[in-house]
């Protein structure tokens, strides 16, 4: 069968496209209908002789995308944790991990429903991959020491893009977040899982994440009753090693855990850094102590508009009328004020800039006022190019990165623990959570800025719906292999725009 050309492709394209938009003008066009539009005729099935196909037609993208940055080459060349290989290579159990959550999978027994689509592992170029007994097996052989040497593989490939495609969304600074969470887990048999805080079973991994692309640098599987910061500096000192040769500014972000005043002095020397400091008594003594004048009102930037073209009518709170109807306790924000002071932390030998943030917070019960209550939130920074109230909004962004960890729990599934103790665990954390990284490294291929931001931004459920499971025929030939997509799908240009930026972009 002859291949189609780009041009051809993208003409066939564009006729699905029409076709559809002419049956979706149709719709303000249709009169009154005597019977529903799902017709109810009979439908027979049958299994078809010649045709390979598969519902994972975006793979084969993915999959080009990672041989081009080497990634598969540079695992099997540090990676060793397999003596003969029989038939699969330490690269095959990685990736295999990696695209069975790419295509929806959500634990290791859904890489069976892969093992038998034979049009899948012809996209890949594959005749067979590992099932989930041998993947299983495979996370059980890591020791820590090789959890950190798949983390820097992964790594050693990510300047290829940071140097080109990434490196106008790195911009003037790139932030480098940090935070901590919960893996809970329901097995009584997990070795190193522990009580958290919170009296959950299970571990507490660290994720050190890049906000720019919404990358995970790190993840560093824990137990359960360790606190955010156990181990962060370390791990925090490698992200600044990963970064900086690619960055023109690094700023580092966490929360009150992260203030480890022991390696400010330190990280100063090699980057910026905003975080939150626990409102103590030394701190807020200064605070108090400051003038009134030196206290500027803080205006938060306003909610972003409706993307509708006519405004729609805002509906009413029904939870504050609820709230005020039985008379709950409820805390109502009047205003916020910000103010700065030199401040020397303990184990520091320079003092740094604390930006302080004073919440007039009003405490009703229903609609009765009972008082107002001052809070105080600190946040120390390197930042001299900012404003006090900058500073503040650039603190609260880093909160953004709790929709990455949401994704990497309830859209990847990287810190479900199915195994049975912790390094093993956190091996399949890793190549789970590489599938979120092969998502944003896609995007980084799109041609147009705004899809890039949009597509990194993008749940990993629709990411998978837009651009991964598309149904498509595989023809596998000796010198290449074609997938031949199915049916009209509203990203199929963006999907073709990116492979050809796959093919045509050299990775250095």
């Amino acid at each position: 069968m002859k291949r189609i050309s780009h041009a051809k492709s993208r003409k066939n394209s564009a006729a699905r496209t029409r076709k559809v938009a002419r049956l979706h003008a149709r719709a303000g066009h249709w009169s009154s209908r005597p019977k529903p539009m799902l017709g109810k005729g009979k439908v027979h099935y049958e299994i078809g002789a010649n045709t390979d196909a598969t519902s994972y037609g975006g793979i084969a993208a993915v999959h080009r995308m990672v041989t081009r940055l080497g990634l598969a080459r540079e695992i099997d060349r540090k990676l060793k944790l397999l003596k003969v290989h029989l038939p699969y290579h330490e690269s095959d159990h990685v990736l295999n991990l990696a695209y069975n959550v790419m295509c929806g999978g959500t634990r290791l027994e859904d890489i069976e429903r892969l093992r038998h689509d034979t049009a899948y592992m012809n996209a890949l170029g594959a005749e067979l991959i590992p099932d989930p007994t041998t993947a299983g097996d495979f996370c059980r052989r890591f020791r820590e020491a090789d959890v950190l040497t798949l983390m820097e593989c992964i790594n050693a490939v990510r300047p290829k893009l940071w140097r080109g495609r990434a490196k106008e969304m790195l911009g003037p600074v790139t932030y480098v977040d940090a935070d901590g969470s919960i893996s809970p887990t329901d097995g009584e048999q997990k070795a190193g899982m522990g009580l958290s805080y919170k009296g959950i079973w299970g571990y507490a991994p660290l994720i050190i994440s890049l906000a720019n692309t919404r990358e995970v640098l790190y993840v560093v599987n824990r137990p359960g009753n360790a606190p955010s910061h156990t181990d962060a500096a370390q791990w925090i000192d490698r992200a600044i090693d990963l970064v900086s040769p690619h960055a023109q500014r690094v700023c580092l972000r966490g929360d009150t855990d992260f203030s480890l005043t022991a390696h400010f002095d330190r990280w100063a020397e090699r980057a910026d850094f905003v975080f939150g400091m626990d409102c103590s008594k030394a701190l807020r003594s200064r605070a108090e102590a400051l003038e009134e004048s030196c206290w500027r009102r803080l205006e938060r930037k306003a909610k972003r508009a409706p993307l509708t073209e006519q405004t729609r009518r805002r509906q009413p709170n029904e939870k504050e009328r609820i709230v005020k109807e039985r008379g709950y306790l409820n805390l109502e924000l009047k205003y916020e004020d910000v103010a700065e002071f030199e401040y020397r932390p303990g184990k520091c030998a320079r003092s740094y800039r604390v930006v302080a943030l004073r919440k007039n917070i009003s405490k009703m019960k229903g609609e009765n006022l009972l008082f107002d209550e001052i809070r105080y939130f600190f946040y120390v920074t390197t930042r001299t190019d900012l404003s006090a109230e900058e500073v503040v909004r650039c603190a609260n962004e880093r909160c953004d990165q709790e929709n990455v960890i949401e994704q990497l729990k309830n859209g990847v599934g990287a810190l479900r623990v199915p195994l049975y103790d912790l390094v093993s665990n956190w091996a399949y954390m890793v190549m789970a959570a590489l599938a979120w990284n092969l998502k944003s490294w896609l995007a980084l291929m799109m041609h147009c800025k705004s899809d890039r931001r949009d597509y990194i931004r993008m749940e990993f459920r629709r990411f998978l719906h837009a651009l991964i499971l598309i149904p498509a025929r595989v023809e596998r030939r000796a010198r290449g292999i074609t997938i031949r997509l199915i049916g009209c799908h509203p990203t199929l240009d963006r999907l073709f725009g990116t492979w050809r930026m796959i093919e045509n972009v050299g990775f250095t």
